[in-house]
């Protein structure tokens, strides 16, 4: 009975938090038909939603939106889009930069393999992966955010000096994006195993800690982060 009770609760809530997202206005929700059919009206345009023309910065897989809400107050000066399927995650996002007053922050409910459809070629200055899902699994590998399908996806929106950034607890999928970026013949401008350990390491990688990655701190689990582009460079 209680799970039960549990459930209906989780449903309701779930229901409440859609029907928000659909009146936020920091909340674009496309559909796949428009994205694919290219009728998707701010592709190409973002800074006319944003009403200026300001960096764009996008988090793929944001989940609940706190490292996407924390990058924008950090840097007033740059647009924020944090993209996910999962709109009832997100909606704690939307809801904070609102009350907040954040106008550079929008989310978009939609798949990470339609990200060449949600941009235009060079649109996009940095995109951040923020403990995505590994996908341990070999008959997964299509799924992982950093296979070379999806980093191909990435560098037809990003800018040509843009840059990747990926943190993640996963020893495994950091050194999978190793050998792919080895394997596009792309070298990595940082690369730590324990990005807290050292003493260089980027702002806004140590500054912002997500509610499970203070989890995996608290059980010391390392934070791994790579950072890279597509620009050739100069030998």
């Amino acid at each position: 009975m209680i799970k039960k009770q549990q459930y209906r609760m989780g449903s309701k809530n779930k229901l409440k938090r859609f029907n928000e997202n659909e009146a936020f206005p920091n909340v674009v929700q496309p559909t796949r038909e428009s994205l694919i059919e290219e009728s998707f009206a701010h592709k190409g345009n973002w800074h006319l939603f944003f009403n200026n023309s300001n960096p764009i910065v996008v988090e793929l897989g944001c989940g609940k939106g706190e490292y996407t809400v924390a990058l924008a107050k950090q840097h007033p000066d740059c647009n924020y889009i944090g993209i996910d399927i999962k709109g009832a995650r997100f909606w704690r996002g939307a809801k904070t930069a609102l009350e907040e007053k954040l106008t550079n922050v929008v989310f978009i409910r939609t798949q990470i393999e339609l990200i060449n459809h949600v941009f235009a070629e060079n649109e996009v200055s940095e995109i951040w992966l923020t403990f995505p899902d590994p996908q341990l699994k070999f008959k997964r590998t299509k799924h992982r955010l950093t296979n070379p399908d999806f980093l191909a996806k990435y560098q037809a929106v990003l800018s040509p000096k843009g840059i990747v950034h990926l943190k993640t607890d996963s020893s495994f999928l950091h050194g999978y994006t190793l050998g792919v970026l080895d394997g596009m013949n792309i070298t990595p401008q940082m690369s730590h195993h324990d990005v807290y350990s050292y003493v260089h390491a980027p702002e806004d990688v140590v500054s912002i800690q997500t509610f499970y990655e203070q989890q995996y701190l608290a059980q010391q689990i390392p934070i791994t982060y790579l950072r890279f582009g597509y620009e050739k460079q100069s030998n």
